[in-house]
């Protein structure tokens, strides 16, 4: 049984509520040659830092405890959808941060259908954000960035998923990303974004407090734990 089919058969327990759609803010713009946008305004994240989020996503490799289990903290970001995370390249200064490539594999909705397999290039992690990027020819042809601010209610969560090129010459690419990326996918990655941020508000607290988040712990080797091998990515995330 492959990798993928194991973790689907064993996805986590859902210990926290999962958002609905109508919680958040969802728009889609499509530019000339099937250029997309989607851009999510969440709902703000009670008790979570912009510090608490820097921290989350450059120690995306360690573990946590997430009911009786430790487990893979990607893993329980999103107990159903998400398969496997990896650090496939450092960063030239070292571990999880600009510069790094991060390799993520999930299944929106848990459908094979909708699984990627991608390494994504980290341009940008710093306290206000995270943005991962996929080139071709030095060209981006996706772009998926997510910002964040500290507000009275909680930290602002915003994502910004690019799908395709700007230059006319990458028509094809992005007629070929509209079918990989399919409008039917697009819906499915929202509701998995919305969902996955949202356990947010419940994990990163539990983290910080307890006293995991630092040093990051490491899991055994098995389904979902990091590794260094990784396969070439597909232009779609």
């Amino acid at each position: 049984m492959s990798v993928m089919s194991k973790r689907l058969a064993k996805s986590l327990p859902v210990l926290y509520p999962l958002r609905s759609v109508d919680t958040a803010m969802v728009r889609l713009t499509v530019f000339p040659r099937r250029r997309r946008r989607i851009t999510i305004e969440h709902r703000p994240l009670r008790g979570v830092t912009p510090a608490m989020l820097l921290g989350w996503f450059t120690q995306l490799d360690g573990t946590m405890t997430y009911g009786s289990e430790t487990v893979d903290r990607y893993l329980a970001w999103h107990p159903i959808d998400h398969i496997r995370w990896e650090l496939a390249r450092e960063a030239p200064s070292g571990g999880a941060a600009e510069g790094a490539r991060f390799r993520i594999v999930e299944a929106f909705g848990a459908r094979p259908e909708f699984r990627v397999d991608v390494v994504d290039r980290v341009e940008k992690l710093d306290v206000n954000g995270i943005r991962l990027v996929q080139r071709q020819a030095g060209v981006p042809i996706f772009q998926l960035e997510h910002t964040w601010s500290l507000g009275s209610d909680g930290t602002h969560y915003v994502s910004t998923m690019d799908i395709g090129a700007r230059s006319p010459l990458m028509a094809p690419v992005n007629m070929m990303m509209w079918h990989r990326f399919s409008p039917a996918m697009a819906r499915a990655w929202v509701k998995h974004n919305i969902e996955e941020v949202g356990q947010l508000e419940y994990l990163l607290p539990q983290l910080f407090s307890s006293g995991e988040a630092e040093p990051a712990q490491r899991a055994q080797p098995g389904d979902g734990t990091p590794h260094r091998k990784h396969r070439e990515a597909e232009p779609v995330h």
